[in-house]
């Protein structure tokens, strides 16, 4: 029996999707813990290509049970899109594979709209977000007046909690955006009407983990976005709404930290990054370019084209530190082929002098000059390569600098989009 977290040590889209749809083959029970469908994982299975927002990367294997935890914000629209899409290709979801807590909080239209109109009016000072209404979600969480899943499932209690949200938000969005103010009565019969959908599924997912858990299964936690887009510890406020960090499985899922054995950190084998917000190794010329069209850096949630550049070990190694990381999962590193010189960030210039800590500020971050150590690329093409021998000597060679620099194990290597295209050196399941 093991328990374990899945965590992007970036600033997300490290490829999470896939390698938590590759534990899932081990795991009993996989576990969304926060974020909402801002987050998109991509999945291509026999061809296939499946983006889930929502329901986690577990659910295309019979006979697991996936859980969004009482950390997620839920639109209910999209969750039930994607079980439709699901039922499609002919994977149904029941009660007995997919469980969503009772206690998770539900995005409402006004929190979408309000995404909207603050970012069109912050102009050139905008984050950046996915305009889902994400935010806004979590302020009402924290602010008390949030409406969650249980009262979908209660019409009085829905209705109290709807008139007195509108009040104050239709003032907010007429008198200072200039918006329409919103009626209740087409919200409140969209709404029951979700919750008469989803009612089979709501359950109290820390019960069940707890007793899954006493019963030796075997539970995936997966996080959604990255490290570095933490509220707390990522490069606010170009971050998302939610702790992104490993400690917040045990919050957002209702388990505590004594029954978690593993985390499992992502490494994209370069980086990248959505939206605003400071990148010291960000390539703005034809490489740059190269491996957003090769990598297909586009998101999977709004389809905008991603900022990358070349792998960062400071950020990296702020994650391992963060998250309490046991091992990395280097993903995407077939991108790379074709690349004449490679380089890797190992520390950071100030006019202060060196670092290879990450600073907290965002203004400092943007000031920092990396310092880089290249490498020799490669040109052979990676994708049928099933063991780390057989990897070309430059590509082994790039890898043992990222382990050395990281302090900790490459636990697995990604290849190519594909289940088989994973070289698996250790697997978290195994001797926990």
């Amino acid at each position: 029996m093991a328990n374990v977290i899945v965590i992007g040590t970036q600033w997300g889209d490290e490829g999470k999707g896939k390698v938590v749809d590759l534990l899932s083959d081990k795991a009993d029970c996989v576990v969304r813990f926060q974020g909402g469908n801002n987050a998109g994982h991509t999945l291509v299975v026999n061809n296939e290509k499946f983006i889930f927002h929502l329901i986690p990367s577990g659910i295309l294997h019979p006979g697991k049970t996936c859980l969004i935890g009482n950390g997620v914000v839920i639109d209910p629209s999209v969750l039930i899109r994607e079980m439709d899409l699901l039922l499609e290709y002919g994977l149904g979801v029941t009660p007995e594979n997919l469980i969503v807590s009772r206690y998770a909080h539900i995005i409402m239209p006004y929190h979408r709209i309000l995404d909207a109109v603050r970012e069109k009016r912050k102009g050139k000072t905008k984050i950046g977000t996915t305009g889902r209404g994400i935010g806004p979600c979590y302020e009402d969480k924290v602010g008390r007046n949030g409406i969650r899943v249980h009262d979908l499932l209660d019409s009085r209690s829905f209705l109290e909690k709807l008139h007195a949200n509108l009040e104050e938000k239709n003032f907010v969005l007429h008198r200072f955006f200039g918006a329409e103010p919103l009626d209740p009565t087409p919200i409140a019969e969209e709404y029951l009407a979700y919750g008469e959908r989803i009612a089979p599924f709501v359950g109290d997912v820390s019960e069940f983990l707890h007793k899954a858990d006493q019963d030796g299964k075997n539970l995936l936690f997966e996080g959604a976005q990255g490290t570095h887009l933490d509220i707390d510890h990522g490069t606010y406020p170009f971050v998302t709404s939610s702790n992104t960090l490993a400690g917040n499985a045990c919050c957002g899922a209702g388990i505590g930290p004594t029954r978690i054995h593993k985390v499992l950190g992502i490494v994209k084998a370069y980086t990248t990054r959505v939206g605003a917000g400071p990148f010291p190794t960000e390539l703005l010329g034809d490489t740059g370019i190269r491996i957003r069209e090769v990598g297909g850096e586009f998101g999977a949630t709004t389809g905008r084209p991603r900022r990358c550049g070349w792998l960062d070990m400071v950020v990296v190694k702020a994650s391992i530190r963060l998250n309490g990381l046991a091992g990395l999962a280097i993903t995407k590193l077939d991108v790379l082929s074709g690349i004449p010189t490679l380089k890797i960030a190992k520390a950071y210039q100030l006019e202060s002098g060196q670092r290879d800590t990450l600073p907290g500020e965002s203004d400092a971050l943007q000031v920092c000059r990396p310092e880089f150590e290249e490498f020799p690329g490669w040109n052979e093409n990676l994708s049928t390569v099933q063991r780390f021998d057989d990897l070309p000597a430059n590509t082994r060679k790039y890898l043992a600098a990222v382990e050395e620099m990281a302090g900790i194990p490459i636990a697995m290597i990604s290849v190519g989009p594909r289940r088989t295209e994973t070289i698996i050196l250790r697997h978290p399941f195994d001797n926990p």
